[in-house]
């Protein structure tokens, strides 16, 4: 996919490690900008109001899904701090992709993007040629403050949100230098993505993109809306938005067939396929710049033999092996993965290029785990069971439902819960998301919203527990935006 350049007013969130460039830009005559006069144009913009970073490589290492492989890193994972600072949990400066401070900016350059756009919309008087991109662009705007709240502030919770702090919400284009911003609350960004996205729902047109999978389509945004009132703990509006994601609720035709034609398929064809537009499971890919598709095998901290075990060898709910075809890489079996990642290139000479990936921001297997797990929160059991057998219909090799049915029994007899049903379908649930999207960063956020511990061992005899109210849990604002006066997180 094709990004245009079209020149915005840098965001000092976003460019704050960049000062001295954002000066001179800032000098330019306005008129050398490009003109957003069209419903062209304007789509052309909001190919930038997605994240070109990723967070997959701090919110893997942070989660308890990575453990020490017994080696130090290699050159080609880049700056290794992404990896070990983030499963040290120590605070760290750095421009290098995917660090926070850098997912930090290309969050702030995004909504960036979207509120250019809808600055222009509204001064073309928003009539209905630009509606879809309107809508566009309010839910690629409450997706990065969403993201940034998510890991720089405390998880939502009505108790406590009116008064934690949350991030800047930012809702019109940077006209000054040095602008002033400050963070609000957690309620007040939840309130404030809320309305952008409630907003901008009911515009969004799949007609209005060639490739639908690059925007915010209809069945992207509904899986947004799933997410967020997930974790907003609103599950009834979790599960209604979840329902409405496909034709007549149906999942089980969007899953990836992991255990059929994925199955069977080789490596580098599982790989393409894995963030594949053509793929029915993924609703939403961004294009992030990133060397994660190298870098995650070269890491010291990652997915190991005993971590690997525990998820994929120890035996599921359903009683049958799933295929998710773990690999293992070195003599000592302890760099182990999962292939889902092809890098691409844009090369700037013959030889030399910037590594990108392509990102499921959203996938059908999420929208049915929030549904899932949203049900079993409002004990429609029945309902989370049911999810459970849609999903492991399309995990489990040579599936067999007299064999691999899940029942109630089946899940409160394997976490040995028969007193607490609806805890032990919870766990079923979040255990079948931890193995679906082991190395893509999900873990962590599921971590953070139940107030999951981690316990990270190091092969030294070290070992750093983080509690579900440690500090350190919510990522440090980055030191160039501390600079301007936004407040620190507590450590």
């Amino acid at each position: 996919m094709m990004k245009h350049n079209i020149k915005v007013n840098i965001f000092i969130l976003a460019g704050s490690l960049f000062l001295a460039a954002c000066n001179k830009y800032l000098e330019v005559d306005p008129d050398n900008r490009t003109t957003l006069d069209s419903p062209e144009k304007i789509a052309q913009m909001l190919t930038s109001a997605y994240p070109d970073q990723d967070y997959i490589c701090f919110s893997e290492s942070m989660s308890d899904n990575a453990g020490d492989r017994g080696h130090s890193g290699d050159q080609y994972s880049g700056d290794l701090r992404v990896n070990i600072n983030a499963y040290r949990f120590v605070d760290y400066a750095s421009t290098a992709g995917g660090s926070p401070d850098v997912y930090w900016q290309g969050c702030y350059k995004a909504i960036a993007a979207a509120n250019q756009a809808l600055d222009a919309i509204d001064k073309a008087g928003a009539p209905a040629a630009y509606a879809p991109y309107k809508g566009e662009g309010l839910v690629a705007r409450a997706y990065a403050h969403f993201m940034l709240v998510t890991f720089f502030a405390k998880p939502y919770d009505s108790v406590t949100s009116a008064s934690d702090p949350g991030i800047p919400y930012v809702l019109k284009p940077e006209t000054t230098l040095n602008p002033k911003y400050e963070r609000k609350t957690v309620k007040y960004v939840y309130d404030m993505i809320e309305k952008d996205l409630t907003d901008g729902l009911p515009l969004i047109s799949n007609s209005a993109y060639k490739v639908p999978s690059f925007h915010f389509n209809k069945a992207a945004v509904t899986a947004f809306a799933a997410r967020f009132y997930l974790f907003k703990k609103d599950y009834a509006k979790a599960t209604m938005y979840a329902s409405q994601a496909f034709p007549g609720g149906n999942f089980k035709d969007y899953l990836r067939p992991l255990n059929t034609t994925m199955n069977t398929a080789t490596r580098s064809e599982r790989n393409a396929a894995f963030t594949s537009p053509d793929t029915k499971a993924n609703l939403l890919l961004a294009t992030a710049n990133s060397i994660w598709a190298r870098a995650w095998l070269g890491y010291q901290f990652g997915l190991n033999r005993v971590i690997s075990l525990g998820v994929f060898f120890s035996g599921n709910v359903s009683g049958g092996s799933c295929a998710y075809n773990v690999f293992y890489y070195g003599s000592n079996n302890n760099d182990q993965g999962i292939e889902k990642w092809k890098e691409n290139f844009v090369y700037t000479s013959a030889d030399i290029g910037n590594p990108y990936i392509y990102v499921p921001l959203f996938t059908a297997e999420e929208v049915l785990f929030n549904h899932a797990e949203a049900s079993a929160r409002l004990t429609k059991l029945d309902d989370a069971i049911a999810d459970l057998n849609t999903y492991y219909r399309t995990r489990v090799v040579s599936y067999d439902p007299a064999k691999h049915a899940v029942t109630l029994d089946k899940v409160t007899n394997f976490y040995k819960m028969t007193a607490d049903p609806q805890g032990a379908v919870i766990k079923a649930i979040l255990d079948a998301r931890r193995a679906e999207f082991m190395q893509e960063g999900m873990r962590w956020m599921d971590m953070l919203r139940n107030k999951l511990p981690v316990t990270h061992k190091e092969n030294d005899g070290t070992s750093l527990t983080i509690g579900a109210d440690d500090p350190r849990r919510q990522l440090q604002i980055p030191q160039a935006a501390q600079a301007y006066g936004l407040p620190a997180n507590p450590r």
